[in-house]
């Protein structure tokens, strides 16, 4: 399931054309990011979880995609979210059946490539790390927006989705009545950082 998690967002490197001519470390937003996986259950419902607690390095190079850089980490033992009344769920996801965060407690995206043709939309190609297993995956991303902040400050917003089999990293849990394919979804709004005083 993303750690996607997909971050990143994840999911937010893609590079669009700029006048920018080396890469520029953004920060998350993060009361305006939202990380999620989601699955079908039994064929009667989807399901999602959303992971909140994640850090690390986001540099875009809005000039040449190629030379942008993400790298985050997601604490999971403290860090994922079903909703109300789902401790007894959370305990399990946390149990060998899935992350077994007592050995691995964080999960690991560092993105291996950035492509976009149009300046607008592109494909994040990274490694997630998982139950100590890495395998690349990949995010369909697409700028939402860009501006500025009230002072001044360069903002842009993504979103980012794909998909990845949980039974590569080990989670094949309840297969197939709990669907192994999971979806990936991503959104997020980042900003330069304020500079220094």
């Amino acid at each position: 399931m993303i750690r996607p998690f997909l971050a990143a967002a994840p999911a937010v490197l893609l590079a669009f054309s700029s006048a920018m001519a080396e890469p520029v470390a953004y920060e998350f937003d993060l009361t305006h990011t939202e990380v999620s996986a989601s699955w079908v259950h039994q064929g009667y419902s989807r399901q999602s979880l959303q992971f909140t607690d994640f850090d690390g390095t986001l540099d875009l190079d809005l000039e040449t995609p190629a030379n942008s850089t993400v790298d985050i980490t997601f604490n999971l033992i403290s860090g994922m979210w079903v909703g109300a009344h789902h401790e007894r769920f959370i305990t399990h996801l946390n149990s060998g059946d899935f992350f077994d965060t007592a050995v691995t407690p964080t999960a690991h995206f560092v993105g291996t490539s950035f492509e976009t043709e149009d300046g607008e939309t592109g494909v994040m190609t990274g490694d997630l790390t998982m139950n100590g297993l890495t395998h690349p995956v990949s995010l369909e991303v697409t700028l939402n927006n860009a501006g500025e902040t009230r002072d001044g400050r360069s903002k842009l917003g993504f979103t980012a989705t794909g998909s990845l089999l949980r039974s590569d990293w080990d989670m094949g849990y309840a297969v197939p009545y709990v669907s192994d394919e999971i979806q990936l979804f991503i959104s997020t709004e980042v900003t330069e950082p304020a500079a220094a005083e």
